[in-house]
């Protein structure tokens, strides 16, 4: 089954993944971090936040940076797990920043679990 990313559906089946997997470990670095995105789609600004490494819909109140890019973008760095997108769109203007862009760092240092790891490979393998 492939769901177009970013969908409502999209969003419901990736909450349902993350909640079947129960208690992920997570490295330190991660644990406590929360980033704000808008993913700029043609049918709109979508709103996601990743949330001690996990991604879920919508913006939180309590996030310092928010991270502003397009959805080709997006799908590379958080489902493909393609990092040098991510520099790339950073160097290229196609990543905005608002906020601490110290938190980001965390992101490019961080190694993901074996748990995150898995969880990745199950939404990669839902989203077209």
């Amino acid at each position: 089954m492939s769901l177009e990313f970013l969908s409502d559906e999209w969003f419901a089946k990736v909450k349902e993944v993350r909640d079947a997997a129960g208690d992920v470990e997570v490295p330190a670095g991660l644990a406590d971090l929360v980033i704000n995105i808008t993913v700029s789609a043609d049918g709109g600004d979508k709103q996601l936040a990743l949330v001690a490494g996990m991604i879920e819909e919508g913006h939180h109140a309590d996030a310092g940076t928010t991270m502003i890019l397009p959805a080709d973008l997006a799908k590379r760095i958080f489902i493909e797990g393609d990092q040098s997108a991510g520099m790339q769109g950073f160097m290229s203007g196609q990543i905005r920043i608002e906020g601490d862009m110290s938190k980001l760092m965390v992101l490019q240092t961080a190694q993901p679990s074996a748990d995150q790891v898995a969880l990745m490979k199950q939404i990669q393998e839902l989203t077209a």
